[in-house]
């Protein structure tokens, strides 16, 4: 039996180009669901699965937060670190266009445009962290630091 070719996401083939090593995970999943059930999908650690989420400043800025699952984005927090005096969650029917990434499959890395991205300080308690992979059903497990250095992001509190 042939081996089933992968389909490489925008965020692997960044990946690959920048010969960034990184893991890939796969699951069976036709539609969206939330970090934590990803996470016991994949049989990652929870607490080290971190999601990506799309906010618009005042400014009309976008910007890229990526934070553990189980949190929530604190908004006036957030604005702060964006620079911004007021930051609020892009419309769910807004991701695609914004990112080319669905909900639920949506990565920091690849997205149409870079946008600033900011990453939790609590990924600093990892050496590495799981992500997606730029498409729902893939998860991508990579180095904190070299997340950053190709995202060009700055960890945060948030």
């Amino acid at each position: 039996m042939a081996k089933e070719k992968e389909i490489k996401t925008n965020a692997m083939r960044i990946l690959d180009k920048k010969k960034i090593p990184y893991e890939v995970l796969q699951y069976e999943c036709d539609e969206f669901i939330d970090g934590i059930h990803t996470a016991e999908k994949t049989g990652a650690a929870p607490e080290q699965s971190f999601k990506t989420l799309v906010l618009q400043g005042r400014s009309r800025q976008y910007y890229v937060f990526v934070l553990p699952v189980a949190r929530e984005v604190q908004l006036k927090a957030a604005a702060k670190v964006a620079g911004e005096k007021s930051i609020e969650m892009i419309h769910v029917k807004e991701i695609t266009a914004i990112t080319g990434y669905v909900r639920g499959g949506c990565s920091p890395l690849g997205m149409k445009k870079q946008y600033p991205v900011f990453l939790h300080r609590a990924a600093l308690d990892y050496e590495k962290i799981y992500i997606s992979g730029g498409r729902i059903g893939t998860t991508l497990y990579l180095s904190v630091q070299d997340l950053l250095a190709v995202t060009g992001g700055r960890i945060e509190e948030f």
